[in-house]
Parts: structure tokens; C-alpha cells; sequence
């Protein structure tokens, strides 16, 4: 017998499993033992940039300095990044006027308390923080992207001297991965370029997924802003489970970004397996507090379970579904095909909010047939077309009997943090 546990909430979810086990995928992120302590590898990053000039060499005669941070959203350990981005700035110029832009996309506001927690109270209350807007008329247009959308920005990144942005870098389910140019789209673009950039074509790309970047559409128009909007340094970081700092890069968006997911795809790419059952997660809290997040987490089980088997999902959803208009969606008498015609039907001027999480979890369903573990009402999970379940016996139990007592099964512990390669 096999123990494996699986991130859960706070907690894990355990199961011993027999000989129709045939693999687990795991990253190895988190057994990497980095060379310097998470202060120090910031510190050698931003003194040896990729591609660059030091940012100290950078500041010298920049009269503005914008540094886009990452919102409460994204566990980037702004407290060890910011103070040395601001340290080299200040190196090269003292008298820099320097305002750190919170990247909310269209997300809710970063609250001041959500801002003290990130960064400490002593920059909140010292330096100056604006927090983006994804309204029209805070933006710059700044022509086409090269799929054809409007490029609209915040005008404090077209306005300053320099640009620059810290961050943090995981395998994203449709972006390839995060980080780098993503500080800027979607991080501080208006909300009709987010969109356009998220439209039903490009999700449907087979190169939208995680760990391509090259050939991947959504990736093309994001670097392209970045570096159309001057986006000129960054300082991304690599974490493990426990949010601390195991690498880190620093200089040029393209060439530092590259070189950090070099890295990562090392300790995270995984040989495909395929099995009949496939059991995933989301990594736990806090990315498992809804349906809408947990799509990612899925996303790994498609890459692995076979054309017509289960998808195992557990994320306990404490928070619900994570998006009316996602929950919407799916709750009408369309069938998955029609859902799916739907998207590919809407161009990109016609994004809707939360449609590419929609798209994909539709595209997941059309594969396999997802039973979810979680804490919600069984009514919810059936809207969203799944199999409500409380526990892994339970969930093993009707995978079972949907596919067979013979089925194979494999497990993904962590399904947001590893990329799964043919």
C-alpha cells in the first residue's frame, strides 16, 4: 500500500492505495535546498541582472520611477523584494520620486491592511502606493496588441522615466507561466485589454497551457506590452510551498523571466502518465478557496487522465464558487458542447468577465467527468456539471464505479505546481 496525502484547506486529505496506483506527479520545488538565505538571493539577483544594467545604474538622472508590485492576490514576498528595489534606486538616485502601483488587473482594491501585511507598515506609511485602476480613463492607449486588441495601460507607467517590477514565478494554466510581463498585462492594463487578451481563441490554443511559452498567443501579446509599455527591470523570485524565496532573477523582462522559468521547469516538469482516474489539488489554502481557482488544479488532471475517465478534484471551496458570472455560466440547460460553441463564437472584442475560466473548466468536463471533494452544498458542484463528494473514499468509490474496479489511478498532490511534459 501507497500513502499519499493531498493538500486540503489548512489540512490533507490521506488515502493508502493499492497496486492500480501507477504513479504520483510531484514537483520537486520543494525539496530544492537554495544556496543563500532569501535576503541574499534577492540581493545577488538585483547586483548581477540578466541582460541589464544594474536598476542603481538605471536610476541615475530618472526624475520618476514606477515599480508595479503584485496585489493580495499573489504570495510574491514583497517584504524582502521592495526594500531592496528601493535601496538600489535610491543608490543611483536619491531624489528619485518613486511610486510603487499595486497590479490589481480588474481585482478588487488592495486594502490597507491587505498593504501592511505585504510590504510592513514602515513603506505603507513612507512610501507613496497607488493602487491601479482598470478604468478608461486612468489608461494610455497605446495602439494594438499584436492580436489585434487595444493596448490601454495605466498613464503612470507611460509617464515615468523608469519602469520597472517585482514578482514572482509558478506554471500558469494558460500563460505558461507567471511573472515578468505579466506585472503589466494583465497587472496594470485596463480591463477591455485584459479581455481581449483572454479572448476564446487564444484559450483554446493548444500552446495556451502550462509551461509553453513559445508559440503560446496569450504570451506573445503580454511581452509585447510589457515591453511596448517600457517595462525596463524586474526582480522575480521562485518560492516552495512554505512562500519562501529559493531563487531569484533580476534585469531585462524577457531574458530574466526566461532564465527564472529555465529554473523552475527544471524542478517542476514531470514525465506524462496517463491514467483512467487522476486525483489533483489545488495546493491547499489559499488557492483552493473556490471553484473558479481550483480550474488550475484540474487543469493538470486533463493533462493526464484519459479521454472519457475522472478527474478527481479536491479543494475545499470555503469561499464558493468565486465569480457570479462563472457560476452563471453553467447554471442553465446547455450542454457542454453548446457552452463550448458559445465560446469560440464570442471574438475578442466580446470577452465577457471570467469566460476563459469558464472555457476551460468546459473543456475539462468535455474530457472527463470531475468528481469534486470540497465543503460546499451538493446542489453547487452539480450546477457546475460535477460529482459532489465529501472524502476520497467516497470520491474513489464513484470514480470506480463510473470506470471500473480495474481503473488505473495517479496521483498529482499539487496540481498547480507542476508541468506536464510528453
Amino acid at each position: 500500500m501507497t500513502l499519499v496525502k493531498f493538500p486540503y484547506g489548512e489540512s490533507y486529505l490521506e488515502h493508502d492505495f493499492d497496486e492500480h496506483l501507477i504513479g504520483i506527479l510531484e514537483s520537486h520545488i520543494n525539496e530544492y535546498v537554495p544556496t543563500d538565505s532569501e535576503y541574499e538571493l534577492v540581493k545577488k539577483a538585483l547586483l548581477n541582472p540578466i541582460g541589464s544594467l544594474r536598476l542603481s545604474k538605471l536610476a541615475v538622472g530618472k526624475k520618476s520611477v514606477v515599480i508595479i508590485c503584485s496585489d493580495h492576490t499573489r504570495p510574491v514576498p514583497s517584504k524582502i523584494i521592495i526594500p531592496l528595489m528601493l535601496k538600489e534606486i535610491r543608490e543611483g538616485n536619491p531624489d528619485a520620486d518613486i511610486s510603487l502601483l499595486i497590479a490589481t488587473g480588474f481585482h478588487r482594491p488592495t486594502s490597507k491592511e491587505e498593504l501592511i501585511k505585504k510590504f510592513g507598515e514602515e513603506i505603507v506609511e513612507k512610501e507613496k502606493i497607488i493602487i491601479h485602476r482598470s478604468l478608461e480613463d486612468e489608461m494610455t492607449n497605446l495602439g494594438k496588441l499584436p492580436s489585434g486588441g487595444d493596448l490601454l495601460v495605466n498613464k503612470l507607467v507611460v509617464e515615468a522615466d523608469l519602469l520597472c517590477s517585482e514578482g514572482f514565478i509558478e506554471p500558469h494554466f494558460f500563460a505558461g507561466y507567471s511573472g515578468g510581463r505579466k506585472s503589466v498585462l494583465p497587472g496594470i492594463a485596463s480591463k477591455r485589454t485584459i479581455l481581449a487578451n483572454h479572448c476564446s481563441k487564444f484559450i483554446d490554443s493548444n500552446n495556451a497551457r502550462a509551461g509553453i511559452l513559445d508559440g503560446n498567443p496569450i504570451h506573445k501579446d503580454m511581452l509585447y506590452a510589457a515591453k511596448t509599455a517600457g517595462l525596463q527591470f524586474i526582480c522575480n523570485v521562485v518560492i516552495n510551498v512554505k512562500k519562501e524565496v529559493v531563487y531569484a532573477v533580476a534585469g531585462d523582462v524577457d531574458l530574466a523571466h526566461r532564465s527564472g522559468v529555465a529554473f523552475l521547469e527544471k524542478q517542476c516538469a514531470v514525465k506524462k502518465k496517463e491514467a483512467d482516474i487522476v486525483i489533483t489539488t489545488n495546493g491547499g489554502y489559499p488557492l483552493d478557496q473556490n471553484i473558479y481557482q481550483s480550474v488550475k488544479g484540474m487543469s493538470s488532471g486533463e493533462a493526464a487522465v484519459k479521454k472519457g475517465g475522472v478527474i478527481i478534484m479536491c479543494a475545499s471551496a470555503i469561499d464558493g464558487h468565486g465569480g457570479q458570472s462563472f457560476y452563471d455560466t453553467f447554471n442553465n440547460e446547455k450542454t457542454l458542447e453548446e457552452l463550448y460553441q458559445e465560446f469560440m463564437d464570442k471574438d475578442a472584442a466580446h470577452t465577457v468577465d471570467d469566460q476563459w475560466e469558464a472555457q476551460i473548466l468546459t473543456r475539462i468536463l468535455k474530457k472527463a467527468t470531475v468528481i469534486y471533494i470540497s465543503k460546499l452544498d451538493d446542489e453547487m458542484i452539480k450546477n457546475f456539471r460535477m460529482i459532489p463528494a465529501k472524502d476520497l473514499d467516497e470520491a474513489i468509490l464513484k470514480a470506480k464505479e463510473i470506470i471500473g474496479q480495474d481503473a488505473s489511478i495517479l496521483a498529482i498532490p499539487d496540481g498547480i505546481s507542476v508541468i506536464i511534459k510528453e
